[in-house]
């Protein structure tokens, strides 16, 4: 028996937003989400994704102006809703998932708590059914000991823990639809296929699920289909398989380049930007970013087709080549060590030596956990080591012991040939220079009031740059080195995007001119694109200084693109260890395979 498909359970049609009197950021949008089904949002940070996402919810904010010919919740009129009434909407019946699940959830709070408050607020269990709901939901979304975890505070988890505590505080409700914003951003490749799994599983029974990401293997995996948006504008959309085997926008074609995986490494992955005018304010945004951009692009947009339409791309030239990056000749691919690091290869001198270094810290209740167990490697100049491993692995803990932040409470780590750990700082502090870190989240590690000449002049006073002219000009080269204008130094972290903020932190790492930089997942929450170009920034920091990096990361395309070898660690113990081509290819522990099977997932990016 067959008839006109069910009524979407979502219908957007022209959704305008701006802020006071700016101009839009979200221009004509249109979407529709049907019950059981998945659309995908990506695009970069900017877009407007996360705009689109809160304006369904009610959370733009009261200088927002909202401008839609159709804005529908299951038939109710999303742009009449009072306060009071998006309160019972929001949370029973669309729920979100937001990025930053240490921001999002109460630090004066268990997650049990957290998660329990949802339960009662909705009125969905009371407060002695809450309790014993609480662990179940954690152990929906794949928290191991959920009865512990629960009592514990967001900042006592990991990252990844805290993401899955957050998803379990959206799903508590039971939501009709469910708004994900990154959900799986922070998270490793076995524990991201858990909670795909778990969103798939909630699709499949009936949710609908609008998904925004950076991170097109996960969409390609979850979504039936995609949007694409640049500037506040879907400038392609249709069946998720259509649109990333045979992208029709020139942005689409550019999101996809840069992508890590096997096939791109030695080559940037950054796109291209021809110099191109810019579009007036009725043409296509994407016009000064494009190779095949016209006059008439730069006039005028396509309307916007139906998103019944299928595969459809707003583009007066869909399907164009686009140039790509060249690859890196084999030469010049290699990095250059300084002229103090004599050798190549295997050949170079030991940087940095990891010997059975371990770590054990004491829970709230008193109960041992050792992190770090036995480990041992070491980093030659000028080389990258990747560090993988799922969360709570001791990945984070392990960085840290190398930074000489934490004392390991066993074994020994020695740097430039001499004792590291086991010192007083004040016999560290004149190597201190030489090795570095850049953070995950820079805006965290910044102090919100100084700029960035601050900043940065920090650092380089570590360094022993004086105060004045010699110092600022010292800054400005930093900035240049990184790919950022002069005027960035008069900007405060808050009003960088992230992909800026995180060029800032490399800046400041640099300024002491070190041989080794500890880089803790320094691409994690960022989108395709810029994560493309601060990947061709480190790989080109590595050539042309000759730097060593240690590179901490849950995804395995980003450290096979940028790593010589590679060190996997499973509850703290190191399973595996080879050069990049030996594991992805022949991965001896069950562990490994199992990562390598959990990031593939049968997706064809990258």
């Amino acid at each position: 028996m067959t008839g006109t498909p069910p009524a979407p359970l979502l219908a957007v049609d022209g959704l305008r937003v701006a802020f006071g009197t700016g101009q839009d950021v979200v221009r004509d949008v249109s979407l529709t989400l049907r019950r059981g089904e998945c659309l995908a949002l990506v695009g970069e940070s900017g877009s407007g994704k996360s705009v689109t996402a809160r304006t369904l919810v009610g959370l733009t904010g009261r200088h927002a102006r909202i401008r839609a010919r159709r804005l529908e919740f299951d038939g109710l009129d999303l742009t009449a809703l009072t306060e009071r009434r998006w309160q019972q909407v929001r949370g029973r019946r669309i729920g979100l998932v937001l990025q930053d699940a240490l921001v999002s959830l109460d630090p004066l709070r268990t997650v049990g708590a957290e998660i329990g408050e949802a339960l009662r607020v909705h009125r969905t269990a009371d407060r002695a059914r809450a309790r014993e709901r609480v662990p179940r939901l954690l152990a929906d979304v794949g928290v191991p000991e959920p009865e512990r975890r629960a009592g514990q505070y967001p900042h006592q988890l990991s990252g990844g823990l805290r993401q899955r505590a957050l998803i379990a505080s959206a799903l508590a409700a039971g939501p009709e639809l469910l708004l994900a914003d990154e959900p799986t951003t922070a998270l490793d490749a076995t524990v991201q296929a858990q909670v795909l799994d778990l969103l798939g599983d909630l699709v499949d029974r009936g949710t609908a699920l609008l998904l925004i990401s950076h991170d097109l293997s996960v969409v390609e995996r979850l979504a039936q289909r995609v949007a694409v948006l640049y500037a506040g504008v879907v400038v392609e959309q249709g069946p998720a398989g259509q649109v990333l085997a045979d992208p029709q926008h020139p942005y689409t074609k550019a999101l996809l380049a840069a992508v890590p995986g096997r096939a791109g490494k030695g080559r940037p992955l950054s796109v291209p930007r021809p110099p191109r005018p810019a579009a007036g304010p009725d043409g296509c945004p994407y016009a000064a970013r494009c190779a095949p951009a016209d006059d008439r692009c730069r006039r005028e947009l396509p309307t916007a087709p139906d998103p019944a339409a299928g595969h459809t791309a707003r583009c007066w030239h869909p399907g164009r080549p686009i140039p790509l990056p060249l690859p890196i000749p084999r030469s010049s691919a290699e990095p250059r060590p300084p002229a103090a690091v004599p050798g190549s290869g295997a050949d170079r001198p030991v940087l940095l030596e990891v010997d059975d270094v371990a770590k054990t810290y004491r829970g709230p209740d008193g109960t041992a956990h050792r992190v770090v167990r036995d480990v041992s490697f070491t980093v030659t100049a000028g080389e990258t080591l990747g560090l993988v491993g799922e969360s709570g692995s001791g990945k984070t803990t392990l960085a840290r012991i190398v930074l000489g932040l934490l004392e390991p409470d066993a074994g020994a780590v020695r740097f430039t040939g001499e004792p590291w750990s086991g010192l007083p700082e004040r016999l560290r502090r004149p190597r201190r220079g030489l090795l570095q870190h850049v953070p995950q989240d820079p805006l965290s590690s910044f102090d919100p009031r100084h700029d960035v000449r601050r900043i940065v002049g920090e650092a380089l006073a570590a360094g022993g740059v004086p105060r004045g002219a010699a110092r600022d000009t010292r800054a400005v080269e930093l900035l240049d080195q990184v790919g950022l204008p002069a005027a960035t130094l008069r900007s405060r972290p808050a009003q960088l995007s992230g992909g800026q903020r995180q060029r800032v932190a490399i800046a400041r790492a640099l300024a002491t001119r070190p041989r080794l930089l500890v880089c803790d997942e320094p691409v994690s929450a960022l989108d395709v694109s810029v994560q493309a170009q601060v990947l061709d920034l480190l790989a080109s920091l590595r050539r042309d200084l000759g730097l060593a990096l240690l590179f901490v990361s849950h995804d395995l395309g980003v450290v096979h693109h940028l790593s010589d070898r590679l060190i996997v660690l499973k509850d703290g113990e190191l399973v595996e260890t080879g050069t990049v081509d030996e594991v992805f290819d022949r991965p001896e522990h069950p562990y490994t395979r199992s990562l390598l099977a959990a990031a593939s997932g049968g997706s064809r990016v990258g």
